[in-house]
């Protein structure tokens, strides 16, 4: 069974390595990108089925992703990671329709549990 696509959205190299391989472990699909910019510019965009996003990140923020996609429509899950959790971001993420807000280092287990439940909305 296809889950469809799992993206990671990181500027940090290491993270989207290291949910790579989580990731694969699982058994799921994924693909990564270093930037909003990059990811909204990949041809995968349509295969995507759950996004896995930072929040801070160079150029375009993860919230500004968030609004962008939602504003075009885009039913695509987000789940943020972010190292900095403050209340302003958690609350407007989770208001505008974020699946989970996780504070870094999270454990993998809740973020596998988390991307399973937004495969299957």
């Amino acid at each position: 069974m296809s889950t469809g696509l799992i993206a990671i959205l990181d500027d940090d190299e290491l993270v989207r390595a290291a949910l790579r391989r989580l990731f694969k472990s699982a058994g799921l699909t994924v693909t990564s990108f270093g930037s909003a910019e990059d990811f909204l510019n990949s041809a995968q965009l349509s295969e995507v089925r759950c996004l896995v996003a930072d929040i801070r990140m160079p150029g375009m923020s993860g919230l500004e992703l968030q609004a962008k996609l939602k504003a075009e429509h885009s039913s695509i899950p987000i789940i943020f990671i972010t190292a900095h959790d403050d209340a302003k971001n958690r609350m407007q993420a989770m208001r505008e329709g974020a699946v989970e807000f996780l504070r870094k280092p999270f454990n993998d287990e809740v973020l596998l549990e988390t991307v399973h439940a937004a495969l299957k909305r």
